[in-house]
């Protein structure tokens, strides 16, 4: 039978042995990126759910400020479309929906102060699938609005990816 002695040993040695490993393949946690730019302007309202996610975002990045005249910004983010939709997938014998799938669309596109385009109009898109009961509706739409909220932060950490590989011309 081990030792508690060198039962810990040997844990302690495989931690140490995988965080090297992982330390020498380049292996980092995805954190907060950069942006390219000291100032932008985002073409969403501050006080809807997607402008404040933005804008939160976009200051964890530490390298970029959120201003609100366009003048003044390095880059324009402009919001074309944010559209959310509710397909049926599923029925079940009698008619009635089994599953749902959620889709949400944003459509946005950068320009520099110029106006020429960093980022072209660009769509991304989410999807989520659930299943439905009718017995339990109140529920159900809960659950709705919170995959509707899971796609959003999906989005805009999208959105911030496409964001940080962003180089302005010098």
């Amino acid at each position: 039978m081990p030792s508690p002695f060198s039962r810990r040993r040997f844990l302690t040695v495989a931690a140490l042995g995988a965080a090297v490993t992982l330390g020498g393949c380049g292996f980092r946690l995805r954190g907060p990126q950069p942006l390219d730019f000291a100032t932008i302007h985002v073409g969403v309202s501050e006080f809807s759910e997607l402008g404040a996610l933005l804008r939160r975002q976009i200051s964890t990045s530490g390298t970029t400020t959120v201003v609100e005249d366009p003048a003044k910004a390095d880059v324009k983010l402009q919001m074309l479309a944010n559209e959310r939709e509710r397909e049926i997938l599923s029925l079940t014998g009698s008619g009635k929906v089994r599953e749902y799938q959620l889709t949400q669309r944003m459509r946005f596109r950068l320009t520099d102060k110029s106006g020429a385009e960093l980022i072209a109009p660009t769509n991304i898109l989410a999807r989520r699938e659930y299943t439905f009961d009718d017995s339990l509706i109140l529920g159900k739409e809960q659950e709705e609005a919170l995959l509707f909220k899971d796609m959003q932060t999906d989005l805009v950490q999208q959105l911030m990816r496409r964001l940080a590989v962003v180089r302005r011309p010098q």
